[in-house]
């Protein structure tokens, strides 16, 4: 097989994967992590079920798959934002809108809350999802702390304050569940402002 083959067949496969993960999260948002099961998704996915165990053996590698791969890429994107030029609030905006621009957050965030509460996870995914929410509120708490010394978030220990300003967006996120949407729009600058030393800002 040439190599061109070989990297279109990999590309074809990310691409089923990717399809996958996306049908699974929204299905397991609405309906739970204990009534969907991997019918389901594959039905979701428009995919058969032998289809899909080229690709997954369980449901619950589907849910972990999802739960790692956007926890590390929010928390790769915070970390960024965190070495970046700027003064903290700009950087806590961005990071609020970034987050809140993102089509599906509701359901991430449903799926969050839920593989760690409910008892059809795993113990295992449930020791994942929180020490990676845990390490992810990491770069924000240096992002509170950079605002601290230049005065202009408010004061406290800056791991409960990045604790504080993440559950709150989460939270708001929660109220764009599609058909039953709360009719405010959450602003960026609002949120932020909750944290500014100096209100206003």
């Amino acid at each position: 097989m040439s190599p061109r083959n070989v990297e279109k067949d990999l590309q074809q496969r990310e691409q089923r994967i990717n399809r996958i993960l996306d049908s699974a999260l929204e299905i397991i948002a609405v309906k739970g992590i204990g009534s969907v099961s991997i019918n389901h998704i594959a039905a979701a996915a428009g995919m058969s079920i032998g289809n899909m165990y080229h690709y997954f053996k369980s449901k619950d590698e589907i849910i972990s798959e999802i739960l790692r791969r956007g926890q590390t890429s929010y928390g790769e994107h915070v970390s960024g934002l965190a070495k970046q030029q700027g003064n903290a609030l700009d950087k806590l905006l961005l990071l609020c809108e970034s987050w809140l621009a993102m089509e599906n957050n509701w359901a991430y965030t449903i799926l969050i809350h839920t593989a760690r509460l409910s008892d059809a996870s795993s113990d295992e995914i449930r020791r994942a999802v929180t020490e990676r929410f845990t390490n992810n509120l990491g770069p924000v708490a240096t992002v509170m702390e950079q605002g601290q010394q230049e005065g202009l978030v408010v004061s406290g220990t800056p791991v409960e304050l990045a604790y504080y300003f993440v559950s709150l967006i989460q939270g708001l996120t929660l109220q764009k569940l599609p058909g039953a949407e709360v009719p405010i729009r959450a602003q960026a600058r609002s949120i932020v402002s909750l944290f500014a030393a100096r209100p206003g800002l």
